[in-house]
């Protein structure tokens, strides 16, 4: 009976061994199968990154879905940048690394323009960005058309300086930005000098993933408008000047889409009553309560360029001349 209760005794030893050996190979293949499933869904693809108007519902949703499985958890730690754009190192990592070929760069400009202000962008920076620049103009050039490599857009617009034209030129730009495969749109005007390397390097610190509307304001405090849908007295906001150039993410991009797509601009435009930059203002900080975030190396024409250390020449991102007065020439 000792005998037989030993090697029952055994036989329990043997099958309970045998259990937990199973137990434990059936955890170790379940955690490979999902370190397998976790690296392969992490992976970023560049048609995940691509859109156009036939795309932007697939992107809408890759986006959305991104913010919240791989970036919602850190964004709460992230402390987005200060008027003295500090503390923008934090989101470095957030996202695919910005390139040169990220950013889709508008130029406004006008027919009478060409042959000058055109002209003189196409010598110097726009040959460091000849793929991602395109100009927005108001009239058939079939020359300047050629010189720009087929990136001169006739948006049909008045070419008359008024808010609705300025408006309709905007409208144009915030589309053909859309329907592009770009992480980025930054406007400029035709008087500005873009500095394409210091560009790359600002836009790096950012997540084109996140919000983020990237300008300098020309005024000291928030514009102060009188409402017009009867709520309220008077409401104020920030808005990037476009004379110093600006640049809005697509994940914000794609929020302003139901509010400035396909005319709508226009009409936002028409019911406050102001200009472009403004419009584009009042659409990010008033309609979706995104801010501005200040970026002090983006100069417009309202600001005297002698006054600009020449040491921090090379760290500016852009710059832009006017006649200050009758003899004084804003340029170095």
């Amino acid at each position: 009976m000792g005998i037989r209760a030993s090697k029952l005794a055994q036989k329990i030893v043997l099958m309970a061994f045998g259990v937990c050996y199973a137990f434990i190979l059936f955890i170790w293949l379940s955690s490979i199968n999902t370190l397998t499933l976790t690296q392969s869904g992490g992976q970023w693809s560049s048609d995940q990154l691509n859109t156009g108007h036939q795309r932007r519902n697939s992107f809408s949703g890759y986006q959305e879905r991104a913010a919240r499985s791989i970036f919602e958890a850190r964004d709460s730690s992230v402390q987005k940048a200060s008027n003295n754009n500090n503390n923008v190192n934090n989101n470095k990592n957030l996202s695919p690394k910005t390139t040169l070929n990220d950013i889709f760069i508008s130029v406004k400009t006008t027919k009478k323009f060409h042959t000058t202000r055109l002209e003189s962008i196409l010598k110097t920076w726009f040959k460091l960005a000849n793929n991602q620049t395109y100009f927005f103009t108001d009239a058939e050039d079939i020359k300047y058309n050629n010189k720009t490599g087929g990136h001169l857009i006739n948006t049909n617009c008045s070419s008359s300086h008024n808010r609705r034209a300025l408006c309709c030129k905007m409208s144009v730009e915030f589309d053909t930005f859309i329907d592009s495969n770009k992480r980025w749109f930054c406007h400029l005007d035709d008087d500005n000098y873009l500095n394409v390397p210091q560009l790359v390097r600002l836009l790096e610190n950012y997540s084109p993933l996140q919000d983020w509307y990237l300008g300098k304001p020309s005024i000291r405090q928030p514009l102060q408008i009188v409402s017009r849908d009867g709520k309220q007295d008077n409401i104020s906001f920030w808005f990037a000047t476009g004379g110093a150039g600006f640049c809005i993410s697509r994940s914000l991009a794609l929020k302003m889409v139901p509010l400035a797509s396909g005319g709508k601009f226009i009409s936002i435009g028409d019911q406050i009553r102001l200009p472009d930059d403004v419009t584009i203002g009042y659409i990010v900080e008033r309609l979706l309560n995104k801010k501005l975030t200040v970026v002090d190396g983006l100069h417009s024409h309202l600001e005297a360029i002698k006054v600009v250390n020449r040491d921090q020449l090379r760290r500016v991102i852009t710059l832009s001349y006017s006649q200050m007065s009758n003899i004084d020439i804003n340029t170095l």
